[in-house]
């Protein structure tokens, strides 16, 4: 059992140890100027992470946005709105979301998302907060906001799942001290259940910033992939899992299949740290309850 135990951790290890074998002709050649430079042209074997990292930032955040008020107004339902007989039922459906492939997400986006982000969405946002800047320019329908957009339905069950967990280690007797004291049915939501979650919360949605971020194929199929930074949202972008999905089998020089293994070396890093970082939090959370109920 220890050995079987210990074996994830030497696959992890084993990981890394690959990606940083196989990616030191880049971090020999780059430096840390690989990560600010904008360029990305194998022919010239001239390469930057920047349009890649600029895209996978900009999306995350985007699809955080769109999916922690989502995922929190669901949560809240569940536990403390939805009739029981429902509960089971609406909560199946929710993570059901999470069991299907990423592809199937992209063929509905392309299918389904697109033409609406092209011909209602984005002229509707277009005229009304263009003047901010980031929904200005050609709208083909495939670009930085249409990626969000798939992205937030995608981390959606996984935020609303920790949160549900995180909510039900509030203990009974909190709910019903606020309720004594005739508070209304939101207001014990808001100060006893919200409050004392809300470390568990900021967990489930680190933990989802960590999905969001590897996140490839559903991404990939609707962003446009053009490594560029650009301050529209209806504007192509690309990711770092993107550039791997896309170029990884096109790349034929040492130098580009290098400097593709360490953007993989950068998203591997960048995820454990976001995942450990949500599960600790989580932790926290639901160990202060347990303490607290003995």
């Amino acid at each position: 059992m220890l050995a079987c135990a210990l074996s994830i951790i030497g696959i992890v290890v084993l990981i890394l140890w690959v990606l940083i074998s196989n990616s030191r002709l880049s971090l020999h050649a780059f430096g840390l100027k690989f990560f600010t430079h904008t360029g990305w042209d194998p022919v010239s074997n001239d390469f930057g992470a920047l349009p890649f990292i600029y895209g996978t930032i900009m999306t995350s955040i985007l699809a955080l946005c769109i999916a922690v008020p989502l995922a929190l107004c669901v949560a809240i339902f569940i536990m403390e709105i939805c009739p029981k007989p429902l509960r089971a039922p609406v909560a199946f459906v929710t993570e059901l979301l999470a069991a299907i492939p990423s592809v199937v997400y992209g063929l509905w986006a392309i299918f389904v998302l697109v033409p609406i982000v092209r011909d209602d969405l984005g002229p509707f946002l277009a005229k009304t907060l263009g003047w901010t800047g980031f929904f200005t320019g050609s709208n083909f329908g495939e670009g930085i906001l249409t990626g969000s957009i798939i992205l937030s339905i995608m981390i959606l069950p996984v935020i609303s799942s920790i949160t549900r967990e995180v909510m039900a280690a509030v203990p009974v007797s909190q709910k019903e001290a606020v309720l004594a004291l005739g508070a209304t049915r939101w207001e014990m939501v808001r100060i006893a259940v919200l409050r004392n979650a809300r470390i568990g919360i900021v967990g489930g949605i680190i933990l989802g910033l960590g999905r969001a971020l590897g996140e490839t194929m559903a991404v990939t199929m609707v962003i446009g992939n053009n490594p560029q930074i650009v301050k529209s949202l209806f504007a192509p972008g690309y990711t770092l899992a993107s550039v791997i999905a896309n170029e990884f089998t096109e790349a034929t020089g040492d130098l580009y299949l290098s400097s593709l293994i360490e953007i993989g070396l950068v998203l591997f890093v960048v995820t454990i740290i976001v995942n450990t970082i949500a599960r600790l939090l989580v932790w926290a959370v639901t160990r202060g309850n347990s303490a607290k109920a003995h």
